[in-house]
């Protein structure tokens, strides 16, 4: 059976990028922590890495064992935290992965009445993913996923919560806002604001303008939903963007994207018997 040292300090190594600072990390040695290398590579009789000078350049073998250290250490370390809690009293935890940026204040509004209804539940959110949020999923490093694009999976399920429908979203004051219906061509003279996210996966260049043959005049990200609304505020830009989003906006009027893009925020669970605490998360999500 591997020894889980050896994958630990790959993964301090890769993250810090220096032998010094990963033992200083693990509160170790240095000479520690290349003696647990060593012992390791002759017990298994392969090579972890190389030097060059004073970078250290990971092997076939080192490049397999840090992709298992990312997938299983967080598995690891979640079990961990999970029987403290029980030892503790504490009920358990449910880790909700994000791929809706513009969902976090809905999901406040489910994590608010879910922490004073189950005060022995701890509850953490994430959108920062190894291997995104399906496998994320699927390798139990979160317990639910909230997303508007489901992957079909046989050990996974998908439990809609609402409907929406994406808009264009222009200034009050720009021309376009005095269509009803917006045409791809409309955005060759634009800049579009979206999330981070690859364009493969965003519906308004899927569903709208590459079947259109066309770009919009230049393609921008930026992380917040306020920033984004902003700019489209001030006419700079224009943004695909959910409907409940425009509804108190006055500055920004919202049109419908050809003959229309309809989508669903689902949740996103393994097949199984839930905790719960999990089926009442999911009870207060649809009911929110």
């Amino acid at each position: 059976m591997l020894d889980t040292q050896p994958l630990a300090i790959l993964r301090e190594i890769d993250r810090t990028g220096s032998l010094t600072q990963a033992a200083d990390k693990l509160c170790l040695t240095q000479s520690a922590v290349s003696h647990a290398i060593r012992r390791f590579e002759e017990r298994h009789g392969v090579s972890l890495w190389t030097r060059e000078g004073r970078t250290l350049r990971l092997t076939a073998s080192g490049q397999y064992l840090l992709g298992l250290a990312n997938r299983v250490l967080p598995q690891l370390e979640h079990g961990t935290t999970v029987l403290e809690d029980y030892a503790r009293g504490r009920r358990g935890a449910i880790r909700v992965g994000m791929e809706c940026h513009p969902c976090q204040d809905w999901l406040m509004r489910v994590v608010d009445p879910f922490l004073a209804d189950w005060p022995d539940v701890d509850l953490d959110v994430t959108s920062a993913f190894q291997f995104g949020g399906l496998a994320a999923l699927l390798q139990h490093e979160i317990d639910v996923l909230i997303t508007p694009d489901p992957v079909e999976r046989p050990k996974l399920e998908y439990i809609p919560v609402f409907d929406y429908e994406l808009l264009l979203a222009v200034a009050a004051s720009h021309p376009l806002a005095e269509k009803s219906r917006a045409q791809p061509s409309d955005l060759t003279r634009e800049t579009l604001v979206t999330y981070p996210v690859a364009r493969e996966r965003l519906d308004i260049f899927t569903g709208f303008l590459l079947p259109a043959g066309v770009l919009p005049r230049r393609h921008r990200t930026v992380e917040t939903t306020d920033l984004m609304l902003r700019l489209v505020a001030s006419g700079r830009a224009v943004s695909a963007t959910p409907d409940w989003l425009l509804h108190n906006t006055s500055s920004v009027k919202g049109l419908r994207i050809g003959d229309g893009i309809n989508k669903s925020i689902y949740i996103g669970l393994r097949v199984g018997e839930w905790p719960d605490y999990l089926s009442a998360f999911i009870e207060l999500a649809q009911a929110t």
